[in-house]
């Protein structure tokens, strides 16, 4: 299968788990996800977060000057 350079996205997800503040808190996740092509990134508080980022550059709804931007 061939692929475009407009088809394929590649990203870089750097995760890692915050002590609580207090010991009766859970640890959070946080984190960043950048976008290999653009450079743009986008620091994580929650995991969610991820699929949104990512989602934005699938979006194929939006002309292709829009889907560098976030």
């Amino acid at each position: 299968m061939k692929f475009s350079e407009t088809s394929v996205h590649s990203f870089v997800i750097r995760l890692w788990q915050e002590e609580p503040a207090q010991q009766s808190d859970q640890a959070k996740w946080r984190g960043h996800i950048t976008h290999v092509l653009s450079g743009k990134k986008r620091y994580i508080e929650q995991l969610n977060e991820i699929d949104l980022f990512i989602n934005y550059y699938l979006d194929d709804t939006k002309p292709p000057e829009a889907q560098t931007r976030i």
